[in-house]
This record gives C-alpha cells, structure tokens and sequence, in this order.
C-alpha cells in the first residue's frame, strides 16, 4: 500500500505490520509493504501478492478490506515458554494451528523455535508437538499391515542413503511411500538431491499413484500436506541455524506417522564433527524417539552408525545424487561407504518388515543392489514420478590441495557442510564439494583433498576464500 493512504494513516500502519485483508467471505494474512512516490501504486490502491491474489480469488479492480488482524491468542503460551513454563497438549495444538494459519510472524515464528531451545522441550512435550502437527495436516492410510520408513537426523555430509534404501525395501515387495525435507542446516537434503534425479513434488494423488505401482517413492514432504508446520518450522530454522532435539523428533515422527508408516528405521550418525556428539547422546536420542513414536503406535529402530567423516564422495544436490546413481549401477569406483551403510540400513528395514530373517537383512540387501534389482525398481520410481533425469555439473570447479605430506587423521564435517553452501548448496543444484581423500589416506604435498564446484565465479571465489582461512578442513598428520 501507499505510505500516504488513508487507511494506513487511520488504522495507524507501519511497514511490516501484520494486516488482515478481506474480500467477500475470503481472507488473509499477510506482511503490508510499503511504497513512496507515484507510478506504482495510488492512495486508494493495493498490490497482492500471487498467493493473495489466489486465495482471495479477486480480480483486478475488486474492492477489498484492509484492518489490524485479530490478536493471537496462542502467543501467550508462547511467552510463558519463553520466561520457563512448560506446555501442554492444548497450548501446543493452539499455537500449530495459528502458524499453519499464517497468523505468526517470523519474528514469532522464531520466538517460538528459540523458547523451544533454550529450555529443551522433555518427552511430554515432544509428543504435544508431534501430536499437533500431526492433527493440522493429512494423513495417508494403505491397504497394507507394514508400511516402512527411514530417517538420518543428519549433520553428516554426503549421507543420501534414502534412494538406495527406498529401492532395496521395494524390490523386495514392501511398500515405503518416503517423504523427505529439503535442506535445514546442511548444503542438501534428500528432496535436493532427489529432484536431480526426478520431479519430488508430488501432491498426494501423485504419491499414491507412484507408490500403488512401484511399492515405494521419495517425495518432498512440503508439496503433499503431511504436517505441514514442519516446512514452515524448517525455512525459519534454517535461518537460525538451529535444530533443537525436541523439535527433530516432532520433525521426524510427524511426518512419518502422517504418512501411515508402521515401522521407521532411524539413522544416528556419531562423530566429533556430526549433529550428535558421544555414543551416550545418541542413546539418549535413540530412547526419546523410540518413547515418543510408542505413544502413536508407531515402531522405531534406532542404528548409531559412524559420523567421523563425510559418506560418499559428493556433497551438494547433484554431486550426492552421482554417487547415488554409482551405488544403484553398480559402477566400479562407486563409494563402497555409501554402498555399505545403504545396504545396512535398507537390511534393518527387511528385517522390521518381516522380507528378512534377524541378522539376514543386510545380506538380502546387498544381493539386491548386486543383481540389479534395486537399479531397475530405482528406474521405475523415476520414472512414475515423471522421468528420469541427468544430473547438472558444475561449469567451475577448483581443486583444494594439501599443504604437506602426510595421512589424513580428521575431517572436519561441518566446515565441510559450511564450504559446500558457500559454494552455492543447495540452492544451486550442482555446486557443492567432491572429496578426493578419506580418513587414513597417505598423500602428497600439492595433492588435492578436494575439490569445490560451483555454477558462479563469485561462488567459486567465495568459497576457496573459505577453504584458505578457515583453517584444517581436512587435517593431516605429518
């Protein structure tokens, strides 16, 4: 609106304040921008957003009402978390429904994922917001006793398992209809990496489609409904490069339990450099998620697997998305970590799933990427998604080498995770890094570690400005 608006100046509106816009028995919430000067708009004019203009369904020159929006009653419960009290299932479900409402601010947005993590959420709590998010959304049903999932709580570069295992667990003839986030704090999510390769937004009739001909799909969460709180709660986390414990396991859950999962198989990376720290975190984490997924009938198997250093060579959309496609073919220099740690996750999903006796599963699993099973039901997925694609390259790539002589002895995951968005990850799909070494690798002086792709100069530049002062990414030991 204009800055000089009559309504502006009588309803006392500021740039960036919260307005409710109505026409006929249609309304929204929304952020007023404001606009000086003639040409764009008149005093007696508003500009809409396209999510507006459809929401609203009005048309060029329709009249519409702009007012203060009614107060949020939720936000109380917000404030009494900030200032150290705990919330109940009702407080919860309050302030859900008003973020999917659109009625919170990022501001408040972020006030509440803040209170969140200053003072952890505990078991209780976590299953309200879990059950809250839950209740706002859709849920599917199959017609199928055992629906399988699987889940990284992430912090470890290049760990894009999902499509393998996704492949494996359907070709052995069980359903797992597998939604997945974009990135949060890291250079790429399953979602990034998995549109390289196939369109992931599919709406629920699509999903339904994909998975009653091929037994399973990886869909991006945020295009299908199933709790949709969560995107909201990730675009704002991802600003504040946070992902509070409490608010992980909502994540996770709620998203699975929407998707009628039965059984999830949950992968807990442990390393110096990974999300979670010490054997002993991992435990606490593996036995709230499995407390809460109980509460919703829902069984979790938790695997601590290893997160001492990136897993694959790729790290970045398109570059993960290449080692995936190595794994599936079966191409001889495919990352054989990668290739195991698949493997053993898709196994343990055999295993739950009843496809595999106990302590056959990874077995099964291999023999099915070795057969070329897993490859072709990977190639059907694709393509009942809507077609197979290639995955981009970088036009500039430039390599990181080593300063001396010597093995390998760290790797630093997040400085890592940090170089590759630099880079331009994931927003640009072929940017990222590509790992010449791993832990205990012999190398030479002037050998590189790494390499940095990139789609813009800048990028480029910005990135090996990183690598130059951000210390030993890759540590040698003479």
């Amino acid at each position: 609106m204009h800055v000089d608006c009559h309504v502006c100046r009588s309803e006392g509106l500021s740039a960036r304040s919260q307005v409710l816009v109505s026409s006929g028995n249609r309304s929204v919430q929304g952020t007023l921008y404001q606009v000086e000067g003639d040409g764009f708009l008149s005093l007696d004019e508003v500009g809409l957003s396209e999510t507006a203009w459809a929401l609203l369904q009005v048309s060029e020159g329709d009249d519409v009402r702009v007012t203060h929006p009614p107060a949020i009653q939720s936000l109380a419960n917000v404030r009494r978390r900030i200032y150290g009290s705990r919330l109940d299932a009702g407080a919860f479900s309050d302030i859900v429904h008003d973020v999917v409402a659109g009625r919170y601010t990022e501001v408040q947005l972020a006030a509440f994922l803040t209170a969140s993590a200053a003072l952890p959420m505990d078991e209780a709590e976590t299953a309200h917001l879990t059950g809250a998010m839950i209740e706002v959304g859709d849920r599917l049903q199959w017609d199928t006793p055992v629906v399988v999932d699987k889940h990284c709580v992430g912090g470890l570069p290049g760990n894009r398992t999902t499509p393998i295992v996704v492949a494996i667990v359907a070709a052995n003839g069980l359903v797992m209809p597998k939604t997945s986030s974009r990135a949060i704090t890291s250079p790429a999510g399953t979602a990034d990496a998995m549109e390289t390769l196939a369109p992931v937004d599919l709406d629920i009739a699509a999903l339904r489609r994909v998975v009653q001909a091929e037994g399973g799909c990886v869909a991006w969460g945020g295009a299908v409904h199933l709790s949709p709180a969560d995107d909201i709660f990730v675009r704002v986390e991802r600003e504040l490069d946070v992902d509070t414990e409490g608010q992980l396991i909502a994540s996770v859950l709620s998203k699975k339990i929407a998707a009628g999962s039965t059984h999830v198989v949950i992968d807990i990376p442990v390393g110096p450099t990974a999300k979670v720290r010490s054997e002993e975190a991992a435990a606490r984490l593996a036995g709230r998620m499995t407390a809460v997924a109980s509460r919703f009938g829902l069984s979790a198997t938790c695997i601590q697997t290893d997160g001492s250093q990136p897993v694959g060579k790729g790290i970045g959309p398109a570059l993960e998305a290449l080692d995936v496609l190595a794994v599936l073919q079966g191409v001889p220099d495919a990352p054989e970590d990668l290739h195991h740690r698949a493997a053993a996750l898709a196994g343990a999903a055999l295993e739950i799933g009843g496809k595999a006796e106990r302590g056959r599963g990874t077995a099964l699993a291999m023999e099915t990427l070795a057969s070329g099973r897993a490859w072709k039901k990977f190639e059907a997925i694709c393509e009942a998604q809507g077609g197979l694609r290639v995955p981009p390259k970088a036009p500039r790539t430039h390599p990181v080498t080593a300063p001396r002589a010597g093995r390998v002895v760290h790797i630093n995951n997040r400085k890592l995770a940090r170089l590759a968005k630099l880079a331009g990850a994931p927003d640009a799909k072929a940017a990222g890094v590509y790992m010449d070494v791993r832990l205990g690798h012999e190398i030479d002086r002037g050998q590189p570690l790494l390499h940095i792709h990139a789609e813009t100069p800048g990028e480029l530049a910005y990135a090996l400005d990183y690598a130059a002062h951000a210390g030993d990414i890759v540590e040698i030991e003479p």
